[in-house]
């Protein structure tokens, strides 16, 4: 049992246990290995294909996105608020298809420490215990001990079945499954030991141990190379203008795809840092879950494109139809500028047809009235001159209501 509860062991200690019982079901710990690797990947997998997504999406508007930088150049403040509108709009989120594929690099910090302690977490033995373990082991054979005291649980955890009679007087109780120790011989490589990157030492050895360890992280370090440039490819075919029409070139000059040349390269070169810092076995499992998520990616990229596909069919569509409408707008202006060269126009107010509309019926009424009473005889009186008199008939009383023309006449005088 544990006799210190750290914060990590909210992570160390689960996958302990899941190392554990892989090791004691296979027997080996390069499958144990294998598989953990295998299943982390597949508790990943949302979260990998939430990454993919948005950095699919993402990839998907990056003519958009050039279109308004190049638009806004000298207004930064607009060219922000437009590109924010135009991720909302989309279901787009900057940075997080790279925030999301930072989480297997952090996985890989609790499982080194696990790695590095296995009689910890791998035998489930409490810290006083293993380091009673390591001493007992150390004091009977310091030479198989270097200086560095990081990696000695590993080395212990290995030499334990030579030291059983030792650790069974020094710690009563001890159990055999503890005592059988951990075998992490692996296809003729020890995954515990940490490989040798300097071929040129006098320590190196040409045999298949250390060429073996020296291939585990250089492999898995090419394999990432592989799987980001897959990844570029597959970000780079979505990329469509806004007619939904693939852009090669503007997906070569997009911003995403130079941080993904950067990454392409840059993190395998980590990978490889690290595959010589730390034991072959942690090598390992960033190998095999590299090779997971190559096999991986396509499927969910395959997955994404048909529902992007689809829907730059339809923006394609409507493209076509709006193109198709301005042309037929396009005919009809130019049929007009045929039929009016000189480019006279009348007035075409609609309320003013509507009013010439209007008088044309009633002229059109009061000739058919006048006709039918002339063929009936009907003798028409002489109507009174219902004439305004202002003289406008629009405007019927825009000389006053009591207006009267012969106010100012002269009058006769009576004699």
């Amino acid at each position: 049992m544990f006799l210190a509860f750290q914060l990590s062991d909210i992570v160390t200690v689960p996958f302990g246990y899941l190392l554990s019982f892989l090791y004691q079901f296979t027997g080996n710990y390069g499958v144990a290995m294998i598989l953990f690797a295998v299943l982390v990947q597949v508790v990943l997998m949302p979260i990998n294909a939430k990454s993919k997504k948005s950095m699919m999406k993402m990839s998907r508007l990056t003519p958009r996105v050039q279109e308004i930088q190049s638009r806004y150049a000298n207004d930064p403040q607009k060219q922000n608020e437009l590109i924010q509108k135009l991720y909302r709009d989309e279901g787009a989120s900057m940075g997080g298809g790279c925030l999301w594929s930072f989480i297997p690099l952090l996985i890989l910090w609790p499982l080194l420490a696990v790695v590095r302690q296995p009689i910890t977490y791998i035998m489930m033995e409490s810290a006083d215990v293993a380091q009673q373990i390591v001493s007992v082991i150390k004091e009977a054979a310091p030479t198989m001990f270097s200086g560095n005291s990081y990696y000695d649980q590993v080395i212990a955890a290995q030499a334990i079945p030579q030291f059983v009679e030792e650790l069974k007087a020094a710690i009563p109780g001890i159990s055999e499954v503890t005592l059988a120790g951990i075998n992490f011989n692996f296809l003729g490589i020890n995954l515990g030991t940490i490989p040798q990157f300097n071929i040129f030492s006098e320590t190196w050895v040409w045999n298949w141990a250390h060429i073996g360890a020296f291939l585990i992280p250089v492999i898995s370090a090419a394999s990432q190379v592989l799987q980001m440039w897959i990844s570029q490819k597959t970000n780079n075919s979505v990329v469509t203008n806004e007619k939904g029409i693939q852009d090669e070139e503007t997906a070569k000059k997009s911003q995403q795809n130079q941080s993904m040349q950067t990454m392409m390269w840059m993190m395998p070169l980590m990978s490889l840092w690290i595959g010589f810092s730390v034991s072959a076995g942690l090598s390992l499992y960033w190998f095999m879950g590299g090779v997971v998520r190559m096999i991986t990616d396509p499927i969910m990229t395959n997955h994404y494109r048909k529902i992007y596909d689809a829907e730059d069919a339809v923006r394609l569509q409507k493209a076509l139809e709006e193109d198709r409408l301005e042309a037929e707008k396009e005919r009809i202006r130019a049929e007009r500028r045929a039929a009016n060269p000189d480019g006279i126009t009348t007035n075409t107010s609609k309320k003013k047809l509507q009013k010439q509309q209007r008088d044309q019926e009633q002229a059109a009424k009061a000739a058919a009235a006048k006709e039918y009473a002339a063929r009936k005889g009907i003798l028409e009186e002489d109507e009174e001159d219902s004439s305004c008199m202002s003289g406008i008939p629009s405007r019927p009383y825009c000389k006053g209501r009591n207006y009267d023309p012969n106010r100012y006449a002269s009058q006769p005088t009576e004699e």
